[in-house]
């Protein structure tokens, strides 16, 4: 592709070489640069792509863009832009042919709800017809092809590969969380988003590697509202004015309160043996009865916000509701059936204010008894470990400490500290190193009407030991403790 083509988007400085030349790839990372390539000088957190100027020529790349100038040969074309991160961006686009143009992109921002709101509008598009691309903290979807995800929003030149995987194979929408770091970063830079929405906002997220301020990282949440040609928000949230200050998209809103276009009243929870969910009465630009499969009133907005986004596609009323009872979130509250007197459910909850919330939620059920078992990862911040065991310890009926990614810790170094937060409350607790035994100990000892909650792992199908990701899915170790229970039987 010509580099002329590639830059078309952007504003430059040619410091030397010629511009009239053929590129053979895009690369970031030095070590995949190939004969002929450009490569993008990178400024990050821990290398600086800017001294690996020798090494790529050496290796062939042509052209180098750059936040500052740097020494290169007469032949190497060099390009400095403001910020090389934005320029990735839409150099990445246009290598890819632009292909978020051929597709209606839905971005979701906000601290909590993003992973679940993402999979109710894929699964209410798909439902209605639609070919729905994902991109989120879990995975990748495209088509049948599943990727595990490393960042809830990925790097720029990923984010294009993805969509034009997406367009080659025919989809027409996708749905993809975007993040606060994502925003920061311009991964997302050059995409005009169909619709943006906007969840929550509570502090999260700062500290040296991350924001350096509330302000800051709700500043970069705002930017998705001036990216986007319709915005949908959480008319309930507090941070709301702030979050549209100098938005330049059209304006929907969801939540309880009276004003806005798609708000929920009469909110009941549903509760069976088994089976924990929330039903509503959905009013405002649209009038029906709703249940989700899901607990809680967090459940309540994220459908809200998802009914709102197929709303501007069109989707009957029946394609809705169906969808919204057959979404379902790997590791995000899923429940696993395994008897009909209490019920059992996985949830990512891995801090104490994740925890609080999926405690406190369930303790709205009033089960017999709210039964915890969770764990802390190694090499992590102690607190972390004080304030679990506590939040568990003064919410829960019966807390089970267990292992969770122990890293290169001592997974029994790490079930004392969890023991110290709780011990500053009354609860009842049980220290059982090998998390498969936690999960039986619970499992047996299950009684009518308990809720029972495995927290901390959610989605990953991986313990990490000393640096080596051993195989483990809850899912799996709930189906052998059954099979087993069965062969004694």
């Amino acid at each position: 592709m010509k580099l002329t083509k590639l830059l078309e988007r952007l504003t430059f400085t040619c410091l030397q070489g010629d511009l009239d030349i053929d590129v053979t790839g895009i690369f970031n990372d030095s070590r995949k640069v190939t004969e002929g390539s450009l490569f993008l000088c990178i400024a990050g957190a821990v290398t600086d792509g800017h001294t690996y100027v020798e090494d790529v020529v050496k290796k062939g790349a042509k052209v180098l863009v750059v936040q500052h100038p740097v020494e290169a040969p007469k032949d190497v074309t060099v390009i400095q832009v403001e910020d090389s991160r934005y320029a990735m961006a839409l150099i990445a686009a246009a290598w890819y042919g632009y292909p978020s143009e051929k597709l209606k992109v839905i971005g979701i921002t906000g601290t909590k709800g993003k992973t679940t709101t993402t999979y109710m509008i894929r699964s209410i598009l798909e439902a209605a017809g639609h070919k729905v691309g994902l991109i989120g903290t879990i995975e990748a979807i495209i088509g049948d092809t599943v990727i595990p995800a490393a960042n809830t929003t990925p790097e720029s030149m990923t984010i294009q590969e993805y969509f034009a995987k997406m367009v080659e194979i025919g989809c027409d929408s996708v749905v993809m969380e975007v993040s606060s770091q994502g925003l920061m970063l311009h991964r997302t830079a050059g995409i005009l988003f169909e619709i943006g929405i906007f969840t929550n906002l509570e502090p999260d997220h700062i500290g040296p590697a991350e924001h350096s301020s509330f302000e800051d990282y709700l500043e970069c949440k705002s930017r998705l509202f001036k990216q986007c040609r319709l915005g949908i928000l959480n008319a309930d949230d507090k941070h709301l004015e702030e979050i549209l200050k100098g938005h330049t998209c059209e304006v929907e809103t969801y939540g309880f309160g009276e004003g806005a276009d798609y708000r929920a009243s009469e909110v009941h929870l549903v509760s069976n043996p088994g089976y924990l969910g929330v039903a509503y009465h959905l009013t405002g630009k649209r009038d029906f009865q709703v249940e989700i499969d899901i607990p809680g009133k967090f459940s309540v907005y994220n459908s809200l916000a998802a009914i709102a986004v197929c709303d501007c596609f069109g989707v009957t009323q029946e394609n809705i509701l169906t969808a919204l009872k057959q979404a379902k979130v790997k590791g995000r509250i899923e429940m696993i059936k395994v008897s009909d007197e209490f019920t059992l459910m996985i949830d990512y909850a891995h801090n104490a204010m994740s925890l609080e919330s999926l405690l406190t939620t369930l303790k709205e059920y009033h089960p017999k008894r709210l039964v915890c078992v969770f764990g802390c990862g190694g090499n992590r911040a102690k607190s972390r470990r004080f304030e679990m065991g506590e939040v568990s310890g003064r919410l829960a009926d019966l807390t089970i400490i267990t292992s969770d990614n122990p890293r290169y810790e001592e997974p029994e170094a790490i079930l004392q500290d969890i023991e110290t937060g709780m011990k500053k409350t009354s609860g009842k607790y049980k220290k059982i190193i090998d998390r498969k035994e936690a999960i039986r100990y619970a499992i047996h000892h299950g009684q009518p009407g308990d809720v029972i909650v495995l927290a901390g792992k959610g989605h990953e199908d991986y313990q990490e030991i000393c640096g080596v990701k051993h195989p483990m899915d809850e899912r799996v170790l709930i189906a052998e403790i059954l099979e087993e229970d069965q062969a004694k039987a």
